[in-house]
């Protein structure tokens, strides 16, 4: 169970680097909030937290700890919405659905407190559901929790209607999500009742219930983090491909460089600074894909024979290209003066920037190979 715990936990910390950035983006700080208290809620819940909690301030106040940071949480879902919406209708509600979860907050609370402590001792399972105070405050908290994920669920649901992928696949976990957390504050409601009028409910049957809400809250919080995580992944397969590529051009950009050192840019920070960092290694693969182009360009006029026009090395292949590169860097280095105008080398080598970028590394991947 404790490894569960890991899903709420990462996704916490991803939004409170991005609240961090954002600190007055209301949307954001209410999914923060929403999480926070749910990841606090979580290890309370826990048979190791509980008993801790309860040994320190008394028995049951692990479970009201709990069953407060749960109506917070949904409260704080809802706020998301509502501060989506960016309108002073919206705002109001929000006040006034914050009225609404203290008064339950207070309500079941003073339920709670109102019965000795032995009494409120126990889980949802092993309560005596037959004092009216621990039925209301199982049935209260049920009641609010099912009413606002109800709401929050069929939210979710036509914006992931509306939404597009990736952000559809994420609203779309969320709504399923929030439903199935729903459902089974109903379950619980009907088990609270059965259980007041003093009828037995099998135990599978609430193991099974307390199970389907552990899921739900890990199928939320992977919900809401989905489109952002999935980002990161296309960024950071981005990132290591250009890194890769740029390591992979070294060939060809020593040899041009050496060759023109002019045409080397300088670089924006230092270097140490932009060897991991996303923005620098796309900078200085962009900066040597420049320098590369720009110094075939000034090369082009050393790469043809004298009996040779000038698309002749446009059709030439990458192994062929990288030795009359090799003999034309020889060639500059004896101060030989250049036979002929450019050739706009560069430019022809791909149909696009990326078929470009890959002409570029298979002329690097030749000249890695020994002549």
């Amino acid at each position: 169970m404790a490894l569960l715990l890991l899903v709420p936990v990462a996704a916490l910390i991803w939004k409170l680097s991005q609240l961090r950035r954002a600190p007055h983006d209301a949307p954001l700080r209410s999914v923060t909030l929403c999480l926070l208290c749910a990841t606090v809620s979580y290890p309370v819940a826990m048979p190791g937290g509980a008993s801790g909690v309860d040994t320190v301030a008394g028995h049951g106040t692990a479970k009201l700890i709990q069953n407060v940071l749960l109506l917070l949480t949904v409260y704080f879902l809802m706020c998301f919405y509502l501060y989506s919406a960016d309108g002073l209708g919206a705002r109001r509600r929000a006040r006034v659905e914050a009225v609404v979860v203290v008064a339950v907050a207070v309500v079941i609370s003073a339920a709670a407190l109102s019965v000795p402590h032995d009494v409120f001792a126990g889980s949802f399972s092993t309560a005596d559901m037959t004092k009216p105070q621990i039925a209301f405050f199982y049935a209260g908290t049920g009641v609010y929790l099912m009413y606002a994920l109800a709401m929050t669920g069929h939210w979710t649901r036509r914006y992931a209607r509306m939404s597009r992928r990736p952000h559809a696949t994420g609203l779309w976990m969320t709504a399923v999500s929030l439903y199935t957390m729903a459902v089974a504050c109903v379950v619980r409601a009907v088990i609270v009742a059965v259980r007041w009028a003093d009828r037995d409910v099998p135990m599978p049957l609430m193991a099974a219930v307390a199970f389907l809400l552990v899921l739900a809250i890990m199928l939320f919080a992977v919900g809401i983090t989905y489109s952002g995580a999935r980002a990161r992944f296309s960024s950071l397969r981005l990132w290591l491909r250009h890194r890769r590529d740029h390591r992979r051009l070294a060939p060809l950009w020593e040899l041009l460089s050496e060759a023109y050192p002019d045409n080397v840019l300088r670089p924006a920070s230092p270097a140490a600074l932009d060897r991991w960092r996303a923005r620098g290694v796309h900078r200085r693969y962009h900066r040597r894909i420049v320098e590369c182009r720009d110094g075939l360009v000034d090369i082009s006029p050393y790469l043809l024979e004298e009996d040779e026009g000038d698309t002749t090395v446009l059709s030439l292949g990458s192994a062929e290209l990288a030795d009359r590169l090799r003999r034309a860097s020889a060639r500059i280095g004896e101060g030989a003066p250049a036979p002929r105008q450019p050739i706009p080398l560069a430019m022809a080598l791909g149909s696009d920037r990326q078929s470009d970028v890959e002409q570029l590394i298979a002329v690097s991947d030749a000249l890695r190979s020994p002549a």
